[in-house]
């Protein structure tokens, strides 16, 4: 095996649930506030997953007050606390970046039955 995948291996994350684009999740993020560590939670869409390996992210969108805010993480990353699969989305796209022209209920994505 290569020194380098060999390197990432110990650095990747095992404990990931399997998500695909659409999905609806929460991310917990690790917050530093002074001395003191918490979990902020991220809850929106899975818009995007691109790159492989060590190198993966992928970007979550929701609505906030009216405004679309977007957050590419790393998903191999360590100021992630978890990730939780609310529930699967059925698309046909691997890119969801149309759903930043939409608003409301045409926003969503249908889910899987």
């Amino acid at each position: 095996m290569d020194i380098i995948k060999q390197i990432e291996q110990k650095q990747m994350r095992d404990d990931i649930p399997d998500f695909k684009t659409g999905d609806s999740v929460r991310v917990y993020v690790k917050v530093v506030e002074g001395q003191r560590e918490r979990q902020q939670p991220f809850e929106g869409i899975v818009i995007r997953k691109k790159g492989s390996g060590l190198r993966e992210t992928f970007t979550v969108r929701r609505t906030s007050f009216g405004v679309g805010v977007e957050r590419t993480f790393p998903v191999h990353s360590p100021k992630l606390g978890k990730i939780e699969v609310l529930r699967r989305g059925k698309t046909r796209r691997a890119k969801l970046y149309y759903l930043r022209d939409l608003k409301g209920k045409a926003a969503r994505v249908k889910g899987i039955r």
